[in-house]
């Protein structure tokens, strides 16, 4: 276990903006992740856990502990109807499923290029083409920052929602995920009801909608090795029924998906309908092919990320009334954030 002490985070997180900390360090076993939170020196330190930092944006100088997770290893085991997989939290998320589905194991398929560590997922329940982690998960270990022990919840005991989970409320601050447990059903069905997936015909492979997802988001989405950015910046906004009819009556063709509790609309749509692809804020941008993502063109700011996201905001609520919600986490000085306390200290500044 290395310390690194007034550590550069650019090559830690995709966005590659400039930004340090006051130590870095990677563990690759349960036991360095406990004895760093049990270091005297660093007891009043705030802490952070990453994988790949894809989903977070650090705001300014970070007063505390980063701490990466390498905790790597993953077992298969089957039975005559389900195959499972035990993930270790530092495992590369893109690299499982596509482990899975060569191997022959479908259910993940639907999951491939979201960017990440299998420790994330459960966390933010990640999610695309109509499938989310928690149609998958059995189990998600994490350490008990409180008695420093393993514990295992079950998928009902994870409360995950969209975007959501147990992870980011009753156990926030309070633990790191360390593995996770998957179950997928050999009797498979293919999920091809969502968007650009409607069109496959219904005997297509797993694999077959594997290849057909990773062509999309390579075709769509921005490679962070190339272009910082940390994925879907916001989420898409689920709105009550009655508000969607409203909307609907004046923009007839609003992309939506009817939820069981209201109606989600496609954030992604709404910011390309008020003509923001392409935007630039010094050199933050709105991504011209994909109106959901905010990149780095090469030297942004973490100040002008912040700007460009309350602008896109603004904007989207100034023409449907919607409110949008980062998806992506920002971290201030000793801890996390939100945009709107950001933009509000811009404004008292």
């Amino acid at each position: 276990m290395q310390i690194h002490s007034n550590a550069s985070l650019r090559s830690y997180h995709t966005f590659g903006i400039a930004q340090r900390c006051k130590f870095l360090v990677e563990v690759s076993s349960v036991e360095e992740l406990i004895d760093i939170y049990r270091r005297p020196e660093w007891q009043s330190l705030p802490k952070m856990v990453l994988g790949q930092g894809s989903n977070v944006l650090f705001t300014t100088f970070y007063e505390g502990v980063v701490i990466i997770n390498r905790l790597k290893g993953m077992t298969v085991s089957e039975d005559s109807k389900s195959y499972r997989l035990k993930v270790h939290a530092g495992e590369d998320w893109p690299a499982l499923v596509e482990s899975a589905v060569r191997q022959g194991i479908p259910g993940l398929e639907n999951l491939a290029m979201i960017p990440g560590c299998a420790g994330s997922a459960p966390i933010q329940n990640i999610g695309a083409y109509g499938v989310e982690f928690k149609d998958v998960c059995e189990y998600v270990d994490y350490l008990c920052l409180e008695t420093f022990t393993v514990h295992r919840v079950s998928k009902d005991e994870c409360g995950f929602g969209y975007r959501d989970s147990v992870f980011k409320h009753h156990l926030y601050q309070k633990s790191v995920v360390v593995g996770i447990g998957l179950i997928v059903s050999k009797d498979w069905m293919p999920q091809t009801r969502y968007g650009a997936l409607c069109h496959l015909p219904s005997d297509v492979s797993a694999e077959d909608i594997f290849e057909h997802v990773c062509h999309i988001r390579q075709e769509k989405l921005p490679d962070p090795e190339l272009t910082g950015n940390a994925g879907s910046f916001f989420k898409n906004p689920v709105i009550t029924t009655e508000q969607y009819q409203r909307l609907k009556a004046r923009f007839p063709n609003i992309v939506n998906y009817p939820q069981e509790h209201g109606v989600k609309l496609a954030a992604g749509w709404l910011i390309d309908q008020c003509g923001l692809k392409g935007t630039r804020i010094g050199d933050a941008q709105v991504h011209p092919n994909q109106a959901l993502v905010l990149v780095n063109q090469g030297n942004a700011t973490a100040e002008d990320v912040i700007r460009l996201a309350g602008h896109v905001c603004s904007r989207v609520y100034e023409t449907y009334g919607v409110s949008l919600e980062h998806e992506v986490r920002f971290i201030g000085a000793e801890g996390e954030v939100y945009l709107n306390e950001l933009l509000k200290k811009e404004c008292d500044e």
